[in-house]
């Protein structure tokens, strides 16, 4: 099964920009949800619920909200005018921060679940042998961690690779600059190009069963017979 450049062109600037997002989020999402798994700040069920709110906001309102941040008006559009960087809005860059927006919280509660899993007597016990809360980190929690960052990193990377409403209201349908492959298949189905849309929608359809694969027969306390 050949696919045509155009399309081919979509699923690797799909897996570049899934890839930077989640590159991205696991810089930011690592000391956010360390903090949400041990604060006790009044402040955690605030930010808490900001950080999920993209899992239940219409991703055309997330995209609305962007847009208008990152317009010319907006507060982010106007700094990156000001530092001669020109606006966002349907450039790489700008589908970059819609989709970390977007993704945070595939990354972060992931993260916060496994921090959360490990409990206070590992570290006690590093402390009394006089580690520092950053040895401590490091040496214990990350690598009691690491199957949360496991399961993470595989969501928010397929959650970047299926996003469509706000990669199309930030990025719109530039070809080779913000057109990713659901955008792609959109753009066969609305062209009535079916045998195009079959093949594109077939391989994203493999790549999120092999993704879930891959997370289910990895994901810790799952016994192997």
């Amino acid at each position: 099964m050949s696919l045509p450049d155009s399309d081919l062109q979509a699923i690797f600037l799909t897996l570049r920009l899934a890839s930077l997002v989640t590159l991205i989020l696991l810089i930011v999402g690592t000391p956010l949800g360390w903090w949400l798994a041990r604060t006790r700040s009044h402040w955690k069920g605030p930010i808490g619920a900001v950080v999920a709110l993209p899992l239940v906001l219409p991703p055309s309102v997330l995209g609305f909200y962007l847009l208008l941040a990152m317009g010319p008006r907006g507060p982010l559009g106007q700094l990156t005018q000001s530092l001669g960087i020109g606006p966002l809005p349907f450039t790489f860059a700008g589908l970059v921060i819609a989709s970390v927006c977007y993704s945070l919280p595939f990354m972060v509660q992931p993260l916060q679940n496994a921090f959360e899993a490990i409990g206070e007597r590992p570290l006690e016990v590093a402390a009394t042998l006089r580690a520092t809360p950053l040895d401590s980190f490091f040496s214990v929690a990350l690598p009691l961690a690491l199957p949360g960052y496991l399961t993470a990193s595989i969501l928010t990377f397929a959650h970047t690779v299926g996003e469509f409403g706000v990669v199309l209201m930030i990025g719109g349908n530039l070809p080779g600059i913000t057109r990713v492959a659901s955008v792609q298949v959109y753009d066969h189905v609305e062209a009535l190009e079916y045998a195009d849309a079959h093949r594109l929608a077939g391989v994203m359809l493999i790549f999120s069963f092999l993704v879930l694969l891959a997370l289910y027969a990895w994901r810790p306390g799952v016994r192997k017979a």
